[in-house]
């Protein structure tokens, strides 16, 4: 079968091909014959609730300005763009949630938009990832509800606690609560003057906690993002950082290599994999350091592109293949 696939991204005009997970997602629904779309999340409207088909009861109608496209790995023509129309998401069958954080109340209320379609069926769409378990699970705080699996870790506004925190593991990892990217990542090794200037300037500029962790040295060796599909790991790559640099993102100069999964890699996806499969998390990107889960990423997920090219394999293909198995068994 083929389906109408509605892509709520960034400006695909300037993806990189060769590394967008996205534009890896949308070339395996071309040559799967699937029809494409995409929009700016910031085209969507809400408007008065219409009947569903079949159930006692009325939903919004979401509606985006969008543009059928073509998606073709040339570069400098990698996407031919139909012209703007206003596109019925509910008349989609797939939904892609696909534009990058940082999770503010913008992303937020997306998401309770998105729920207005969400499903499978007659004026239903099924989004990817579940609107309301993204919203549910913000990336470094859905980690915490697997607290074995973690370094120790604290989540606060307490600048008492956090200096308590310090005190204790010495070399720790400041990290802004709902950034990405690796932006306002910090270090802070235990004789490390700018502690209290760096608190003082995130608090002043922001209502929300930090997420402080103790440093993990094993870092060097590489940051392993995981990716799972339905809640089972497909592979992972290893981000190493850049000499000088406490960060492994690859936004910020981190170099991917192959890698295999370990046992332990393996233990920590068989205990968050049910987790995501039940709440409709398709496609998540973990994140492992050393024996230690830091992050679970839900929101626009990486890796996919560096992944196939280690691996030999078609991981957008295996994405697909899930969203298709939900589709026809619904």
């Amino acid at each position: 079968m083929t389906f109408k696939i509605a892509v709520q991204m960034d400006p695909l005009e300037s993806v990189n091909i060769h590394g967008d997970s996205t534009f890896a997602l949308m070339l395996e629904a071309s040559r799967r014959g699937h029809q494409l779309f995409v929009y700016d999340v910031q085209s969507l409207s809400l408007s008065e609730g219409v009947a569903v088909p079949g159930e006692k009861r009325a939903t919004g109608r979401l509606t985006a300005r969008a543009r059928a496209v073509r998606v073709q790995r040339q570069e400098g023509a990698h996407a031919e763009f139909g012209p703007e129309h206003m596109l019925d998401l509910g008349e989609t069958d797939v939904i892609l949630m696909r534009q990058d954080p940082p999770f503010d109340m913008g992303y937020i209320t997306a998401t309770h938009m998105l729920e207005h379609v969400h499903g499978v069926g007659p004026g239903r769409s099924l989004v990817v990832n579940d609107p309301r378990a993204v919203r549910d699970a913000p990336e470094k705080l859905l980690v915490m509800h697997f607290p074995e699996l973690m370094p120790p870790t604290l989540v606060t506004w307490d600048k008492v606690a956090i200096r308590a925190f310090r005190a204790k593991h010495r070399d720790i990892i400041l990290k802004p609560l709902f950034g990405n990217g690796g932006t306002g990542i910090f270090r802070i090794r235990e004789d490390d003057e700018n502690f209290a200037a760096l608190l003082e300037m995130h608090f002043s500029r922001s209502r929300e906690p930090l997420m402080v962790q103790r440093y993990e040295p094993k870092v060097r060796l590489g940051d392993k993002r995981i990716i799972l599909v339905d809640g089972e790991p497909i592979g992972a790559i290893n981000r190493i950082p850049a000499s000088g640099e406490a960060r492994s993102n690859m936004h910020v100069g981190g170099r991917a290599e192959s890698v295999s999964l370990t046992d332990r890699d393996r233990e920590i996806c068989r205990a968050i994999g049910p987790h995501l499969r039940d709440n409709g998390l398709i496609f998540v990107g973990i994140d492992v350091i050393g024996d230690w889960l830091t992050e679970i990423n839900v929101t626009s997920p990486t890796g996919l592109q560096e992944l196939d090219r280690f691996n030999g394999i078609n991981s957008a293909g295996l994405i697909w293949d899930s969203i298709e198995k939900r589709l026809a068994h619904a």
